[in-house]
């Protein structure tokens, strides 16, 4: 009766004042060590928990600890939560919460017209106002140029310091809460309970009993500051979106990509060994793998990214499902590597979290630029088939997919993320184990007559050889990156015999088309006069803009292609039935590219390489370009 009491006062504490939104995108930023991702994925758990459909975008500095006040060293999170169905983090911001004057310069042009900005008081004295790189004697927060915005000034500081002036702490560690403040006080304005947020607190620090009641005490003060405050704020309340029955859970999409993996090792009886080399943004797999011993993954940190790779190959050799992860600095040093995979073919999972280059690049950016380097990225002519995610949930189905043809055609094979959707979060609706496929796992057993001798390199009706694991009598072969004689497997130097290998193992790559899903057209008519065709991660910047487009009257419809070698078999049909073919990536044009040699349709480009993600705005306004 008392949780039942409490929360008929917390609705009746909305009163009148609330205001009811189908979806809200806030963007929160401030330094790299002010907890804003922290904050931002406590808000995204607590949308989800609460039936809001969500998706994120967090975007960091690449330096571990950028310099304090400068706009290099702003971090943001950018959160779209509704009760309607959402596709992207949103183009523009409803909400800006700054908590120093860089964070302010460096996102206001991200927020609408008219949209509400919350800022850290503290955060634009003269020393913050410097380092921002304002002129001297300007501040934003009171030269009338935020006229047309909804200013809150928040002394979120103050006010946190004193919450815990009698806790002891010293004033570095009270700052560390402000995040916590900043949290309670947008759960005020959306009318969120403290709840979730509570009992991370309680999990995170269970070892530090005074940082838990410090850090509870100021989320509670920033809740009840939404009450007390004199200033008239209004509050706002968005409905759960209506989804299909099961549960649910935020999943970024790292998160998605190991527990696929884990789920492929399970439904096929082997065991899971996982090799990488950190690097941003694909570490996150190793983290998240490591913490699932229980299901007998064997994680290992290599010393190097060839280290990583060829530890994986040995155990492929040795009968586990093996993958390697990187990000594409690392898959250029793996390149010789996944040549000797190749040649051994053996089944190998190489995860690619695209990230802007080239060399060292944009390490925190995002970008779809490794199409290329995936698909003929080494010396030779060396097929490999190549898959992408398209979301964070689908992150999960493609990992567990990349497993399966690996096994089904002893092939490496890419399977490719980016930093969008790698670091993105959004609902799923988790299966159970029944739910999913078993993998047919056939490991070549001694069934040979006196005399026969084994053939390594005979192949069944999908030209893919059998899985001969080390140690079974008579199963003894050669393995190594010289050409191998067709069937033997032996050492061979003979140019026919070279050239039958080569067209077998790019037969074998080609024939995976036939074991994969036709494509299908994702919205709209089936014929028309423009198709938007993607890849990865515009999935849902595609998605909305072609929706909206729709209802407008639009003749526009949208594919997304998840195979990208080989190419669905029905693809160039799907291509012909439309006048126009739109192609938006995150790169200077490289499916583009594919499109165009293999199916002779002058196809056009929509390219964007800022590091960050299309917005659903600028592929509308090239349909009506293209339209018009």
């Amino acid at each position: 009766m008392k949780n039942k009491k409490s929360k008929l006062d917390f609705r009746n504490r909305m009163g009148s004042q609330t205001e009811i939104k189908k979806n809200v995108v806030i963007l929160f930023a401030g330094d790299s060590g002010d907890g804003i991702q922290l904050t931002g994925s406590q808000f995204t758990s607590t949308a989800a928990l609460f039936g809001n459909d969500i998706s994120t975008f967090p975007n960091f500095p690449a330096e571990i600890r950028a310099p304090q006040g400068t706009i290099a060293g702003v971090s943001g999170f950018q959160l779209h939560f509704g009760s309607i169905e959402i596709y992207t983090a949103g183009d523009a911001s409803d909400v800006l919460v700054v908590m120093n004057a860089a964070a302010l310069k460096a996102n206001l042009k991200q927020l609408k017209q008219g949209g509400i900005i919350i800022a850290n008081s503290d955060g634009f004295d003269a020393k913050n106002l410097k380092l921002a790189k304002y002129p001297e004697g300007v501040n934003p927060l009171t030269d009338s140029s935020l006229d047309k915005y909804k200013v809150h000034l928040i002394d979120v500081t103050k006010i946190t310091r004193t919450a815990l002036a009698d806790s002891g702490m010293g004033t570095k560690e009270m700052d560390r809460c402000k995040n916590m403040f900043v949290l309670g006080y947008i759960y005020w304005m959306y009318n969120r309970s403290l709840d979730n947020s509570i009992d991370f607190i309680k999990l995170k620090f269970k070892n530090r009993p005074d940082l838990i009641d410090a850090n509870i005490k100021v989320l509670k003060a920033g809740f009840n500051y939404g009450d007390t405050v004199e200033a008239p704020m209004n509050r706002y309340e968005v409905k759960p979106a209506p989804v299909a029955k099961g549960t649910y859970r935020s999943i970024i999409g790292n998160q998605a990509t190991a527990l696929g993996l884990i789920a492929a090792a399970e439904k096929s009886g082997l065991q899971l060994f996982y090799s990488t080399y950190p690097i941003t943004p694909a570490s996150d797999i190793l983290h998240e793998l490591s913490k699932h011993k229980n299901f007998g993954v064997k994680t290992f940190q290599a010393e190097d990214e060839i280290a990583a790779i060829t530890s994986a190959i040995g155990a492929s050799f040795g009968g586990s499902l093996a993958v390697t992860a990187s990000s594409g600095p690392g898959i250029a040093l793996k390149g010789e590597a996944i040549g000797l995979a190749l040649m051994q073919e053996l089944p190998l999972v190489i995860v690619n979290i695209q990230r802007g280059g080239p060399s060292t690049g944009l390490p925190t950016k995002t970008e779809q630029a490794d199409l290329m380097q995936a698909i003929y990225g080494r010396n030779g002519e060396a097929p490999v088939p190549v898959i992408a995610a398209s979301t964070p949930t689908d992150c999960f189905d493609m990992a567990m997919e990349a497993c399966r043809l690996a096994i089904e055609f002893m092939t490496p094979i890419f399977y490719l993320s980016d930093g969008y959707i790698a670091n993105g979060a959004e609902p799923w609706k988790f299966p159970t184990s029944k739910d999913l496929p078993d993998f047919k796992i056939a490991f070549a057993k001694n069934n040979l007559k006196e005399g026969e001798k084994f053939l390594p390199y005979k192949r069944n009706e999908k030209l893919a050889r059998e899985w001969a694991i080390p140690g079974t009598k008579g199963l003894e072969h050669r393995i190594g990156g010289i050409e191998k004689e067709n069937e033997t497997g032996n050492i061979s130097y003979d140019s026919d015999n070279h050239e039958l290998m080569v067209q077998i193992r790019q037969a074998k790559v080609d024939g995976i088309a036939n074991y994969i899903p036709l494509q299908s057209v994702d919205n709209g008519k089936e014929k028309g006069k423009l198709l938007i065709l993607g890849w990865g991660s515009t999935y849902g910047a595609i998605k909305s803009a072609v929706k909206e487009s729709l209802e407008e009257g639009f003749d526009v419809a949208h594919a997304h292609v998840k195979y990208l070698n080989p190419l669905p078999k029905n693809l160039g049909e799907v291509l012909n039935n439309y006048e126009k073919v739109l192609i938006p990536e995150m790169n200077n044009g490289q499916l583009i590219k594919i499109v165009r040699d293999k199916y002779l349709i002058d196809a056009q480009g929509l390219n964007k390489i800022k590091g960050l993600p299309f917005t659903s705005i600028e592929i509308k306004e090239k349909i009506k370009e293209l339209l018009k």
